[in-house]
């Protein structure tokens, strides 16, 4: 990590001038006592006039935010996509590195990052128009294996996940349960050195955990296989992609197989090892991410709603940690048009009760945290609108 540190502190160098100071915003959050901090890289195209997709940037082992930021850099794709960017900061183990905690089995304890994280997105949320139905995560090795955390632990907020050169333990990989099929994306190396691609006694080999993750979603067992074309001869590593596809609520599981590839960031700013160039991982990533949301895949028709209901039911506040109020611009809304369902699309047990000022006042006490809908029928409408709800 040291010459990754090293190569990095020179691209700085090298591309400071690259975007305006006020597009990246650093802040921290404390979390369970501890102070924890973030980067946050605001596209060109954010206005706050709409809700936007939120996509989590994880660092590796001995890694760091701003490495990561580099590294694995979605900026450009950002501006133009319009999605903001979050590079959170690991914890500092007592070798001095920066790490998330998915290594250690459950009991061993050690840093709640789940629940870190899930604040961290309650923070931006409340700060920025931010879309809960298209929160995503992705990272480089350690980043990678805490996507997969996420996908098994965050899945009612995290809508999919992507892993570059990342893996799971395998304890962790038999408690995962998610209550909804999760699309995940894996971009692994056949020489990958520090993450084996066949495993090893701690981290689960690449072929089994894509097809572990294939039956979880109940995608076709066997994958359409397809070449990627070597454009670039001379990186020692040629590509190959393999989709699993019609899983449960659209999901699919996809795998890029780096042949000779390294423990690298397909199409990086810089060389740590067999970097292939055949793919550029930042792309591939997020035109894997973008096609998904919590309820499915994204759709013209869904995102079109989504815009035009927001302005017509009105939420506060949102986040909410115990009550809201709702209302409507077109009239008074009635307690029997109402209806709450979680982010799996469950139906919720909601109480509601009329406000001094004709609101409805909604009780979200004893609610998990996460991200919910609320839908209401006003004057023949059916309206939406999301809530999120923190941590009480």
């Amino acid at each position: 990590m040291m010459r990754l540190l090293l190569l990095l502190t020179g691209l700085l160098l090298t591309l400071a001038p690259r975007a305006q100071a006020q597009q990246t915003i650093t802040g921290s959050i404390r979390f369970d006592g501890v102070v924890r901090d973030y980067r946050l890289y605001v596209p060109r195209a954010y206005d706050g006039t709409k809700p936007v997709p939120l996509l989590l940037n994880l660092h590796g082992f001995g890694s760091n935010n701003v490495e990561q930021e580099q590294y694995g850099d979605f900026r450009a794709i950002a501006d133009t996509a319009n999605f903001l960017v979050l590079h959170p900061n690991g914890t500092v183990g007592p070798n001095s590195q920066r790490f998330w905690n998915t290594f250690l089995p459950y009991a061993a304890g050690g840093p709640d990052d789940v629940g870190f994280l899930s604040a961290l997105i309650d923070s931006i949320s409340a700060r920025y128009r931010v879309n809960q139905q298209r929160l995503y995560s992705t990272g480089m090795s350690n980043g990678g294996f805490m996507s997969y955390e996420l996908a098994c632990r965050l899945n009612g907020r995290i809508a999919a996940i992507a892993s570059v050169t990342g893996s799971m333990v395998a304890s962790h990989l038999d408690a995962c349960a998610p209550v909804r099929a999760v699309p995940v994306l894996e971009i692994h190396g056949t020489a990958d050195g520090t993450v084996p691609y066949e495993g090893n006694a701690v981290f689960v080999p690449i072929p089994e955990l894509v097809a572990a993750w294939a039956q979880r979603n109940g995608c076709n067992p066997t994958p359409v296989i397809t070449q990627v074309p070597d454009t670039n001869t001379t990186d020692g590593s040629t590509a190959e992609r393999q989709v699993f596809a019609g899983g449960r609520n659209g999901s699919v599981v996809e795998h890029y197989r780096i042949i000779g590839g390294g423990h690298t960031w397909p199409g990086a700013p810089v060389n740590i090892g067999v970097t292939n160039r055949d793919i550029d991982a930042s792309k591939v990533v997020w035109q894997f991410l973008r096609r998904y949301q919590l309820n499915g895949l994204v759709t013209s028709t869904t995102a079109a709603a989504a815009r035009s209901y927001s302005a017509e039911l009105l939420l506060a506040p949102n986040p909410a940690r115990s009550q809201v109020s709702v209302r409507s611009t077109l009239g008074p809304l009635e307690v029997g048009k109402m209806r709450v369902s979680d982010a799996a699309g469950r139906t919720v047990s909601a109480t509601f009760r009329r406000g001094p000022d004709g609101s409805l006042l909604l009780s979200t006490a004893g609610w998990a945290a996460g991200s919910y809908w609320l839908r209401a029928e006003v004057k023949g409408r059916t309206l939406y609108r999301q809530l999120l709800k923190t941590a009480e």
